[in-house]
């Protein structure tokens, strides 16, 4: 199993597997190789089966014959975006007592959205591909973090407050979102 390790001022071990099934472990500068190597053995079930779960996705994917999103579409799709994205910000802002800076739109590979320390909020585009309580989860998220500049239980007592039922968009995208994404990066 190749692994790709990166260190950082984090303060916990972190796995990741990215939607090309690449395994990256993120670290706190003080851990040891040691530590590492025993945190991936120990979650190496995990690993397996979620690299399998991939699999299968990608195997689907390819079955349903999925096409790539144009340049065409992902303008079309940043339009609207730019349309209904700052609706949602705009009605859910007041209800968490937060302002923000600039909206932006993006067609990224990574992220649906990010929040800055200055209040700016970036989205991406392809969050019109899914259903609108999704959409809606991205934003509240996003705003909390406006409160909250991690992902800690105050964080998510927040995002609770706002949508009771975010975890079914937060598992609509772990199961879909990947999909939306390889189609915009597949050529």
């Amino acid at each position: 199993m190749k692994i790709k390790l990166i260190r950082s001022s984090r303060k916990t071990l972190a796995l990741e597997i990215t939607h090309s099934q690449e395994i990256i472990v993120r670290a706190p500068y003080h851990i040891s190789d040691t530590a590492i190597n025993s945190f991936v053995v120990s979650n190496r079930s995990w690993i397996e089966k979620n690299l399998k779960k991939m699999s299968s996705r990608q195997e689907t994917m390819s079955s349903e014959n999925s096409e790539k999103i144009t340049m065409e579409e992902l303008k079309k799709l940043a339009d609207m975006a730019s349309k209904k994205l700052p609706e949602l910000v705009h009605e859910y802002a007041p209800q968490l007592g937060v302002s923000v800076g600039r909206i932006t739109i993006r067609n990224q590979r990574t992220r649906w959205g990010s929040c800055s320390a200055k209040g700016n909020l970036n989205f991406n585009c392809l969050l019109m591909l899914t259903p609108e309580s999704v959409q809606r989860y991205v934003v509240v998220h996003e705003l909390c973090h406006r409160i909250e500049m991690n992902h800690s239980q105050h964080f998510w007592a927040l995002v609770k407050s706002i949508i009771p039922d975010y975890r079914e968009s937060q598992k609509w995208l772990k199961e879909n979102g990947g999909l939306l994404i390889e189609r915009m990066t597949r050529n």
